[in-house]
């Protein structure tokens, strides 16, 4: 069976052949199948075209090969392959303690075009800096907001190591309540740090174990 996006592509091309034929042929709606068909290329088929593509388009942007396809987050999927067990990220997608197709969306599901209204206003800003405007530099990317703890919480609480952890036990609610951030400095605070790749070991997963 052809993939949705070939389904999608066919939609189109048979959306605009039909709009086309009644761009050139007018007369074409002087009875009332003329009209009924007409109604369908104009409305029905790019509505059906445009929500179809957008949920096509918004389930892809969820993928990990799709966030670093921007020159500017190039850094950010480089930094996923760091060879140091401080760096959160890297750790995380290393040892697949997230799904490491969707790792970005994955811990920033609350970001840009993922989230309430405001993130998806965010999201198209940044469409709109990436193709119109001028991007900041990989290493002056800062979050909108602080980093929420629900996005770690909602895959260690209850997980054996977590829970077990003294600290963890100790600061229990105030994680919780995101009086405390789990990046704060002394706990997870080595994150992507981009400015400083030129410093650290990289682990190359073609090769095992092996670092570059």
């Amino acid at each position: 069976m052809p993939s949705p996006a070939v389904l999608l592509y066919f939609l189109l091309i048979i959306s605009a052949l039909l709009v086309a034929v009644f761009v050139l042929r007018p007369s074409i709606t002087g009875n009332r199948e003329g009209k009924m068909l007409a109604f369908i290329a104009f409305l029905i088929l790019p509505t059906l075209c445009f929500v179809w593509g957008g949920t096509e388009h918004v389930e892809r942007s969820k993928e990990t090969k799709f966030c670093i396809t921007c020159h500017i987050m190039e850094p950010y999927g480089r930094s996923l392959y760091v060879d140091d067990p401080a760096y959160v990220p890297a750790q995380h997608f290393q040892n697949h303690r997230i799904p490491t197709d969707v790792a970005c969306f994955t811990c920033h599901t609350d970001y840009a075009l993922y989230g309430d209204i405001r993130a998806k206003l965010r999201g198209l800003h940044h469409i709109y800096v990436q193709y119109l405007g001028t991007p900041p530099s990989p290493e002056k990317i800062k979050l909108y907001t602080p980093y929420n703890n629900r996005e770690c919480l909602h895959c260690h609480m209850g997980a054996r190591s977590f829970m077990s952890n003294d600290v963890h036990k100790a600061i229990l609610s105030q994680l919780t309540s995101n009086q405390l951030s789990c990046t704060s400095s002394g706990c997870h605070d080595t994150i992507h740090n981009v400015g400083s790749q030129s410093n650290v070991k990289f682990w190359n997963p073609d090769q095992g174990g092996s670092h570059e």
